[in-house]
């Protein structure tokens, strides 16, 4: 005849397994929050990178304008300012602390100064342009300026 002990499944026992389950979800949890940080932190990674992408979108978009348009006039009541040349014009908006030109490029800024002949102006023809962005946008610091051509000082004779 079998002995009892010879019938017996060898297996864990409840308490074992307990504590496998415990230390699971322990280290279940802990996994789940490392990534809950990671993915903020890809987050914050993302929003910097949009933001120092647009600034230099903005940057490269009126440095091509400065050079491809004779004419820049600033317009502050309708709060524009102005390209133009012989094959076409542009425009670009300033209005509440924002600076976009109608596409998808939009900068927050917390101060815009134009130029025209090294002198500080708020209306009429312009040859260059100093933004400070704000604080949320990096606080970069963009200026473009563009040689000034015989038709420009053309357009300023009455």
């Amino acid at each position: 005849m079998r002995n009892k002990s010879d019938l017996k499944i060898k297996a864990f026992s409840l308490q074992e397994m307990m504590v496998v389950l415990i230390i699971t979800t322990v280290i279940v949890g802990m996994a789940f929050a490392v990534l809950n940080l990671v993915q903020k932190q890809m987050n914050g990674i993302e929003q910097i990178y949009r933001v120092k992408n647009d600034v230099n979108g903005l940057r490269q978009t009126l440095w091509m304008d400065f050079t491809k348009y004779t004419s820049i006039y600033l317009d502050q009541k309708k709060g524009a300012l102005y390209f133009s040349n012989a094959n076409g014009e542009r425009t670009y908006f300033l209005e509440n602390q924002t600076i976009s030109n109608g596409d998808i490029l939009v900068l927050e800024y917390d101060s815009v100064t134009f130029y025209f002949e090294n002198r500080e102006v708020s209306n009429g023809e312009i040859d260059a342009i100093s933004i400070e962005s704000s604080k949320e946008t990096g606080g970069a610091n963009i200026f473009v300026f563009k040689e000034n051509t015989p038709e420009t000082y053309m357009n300023l004779v009455p």
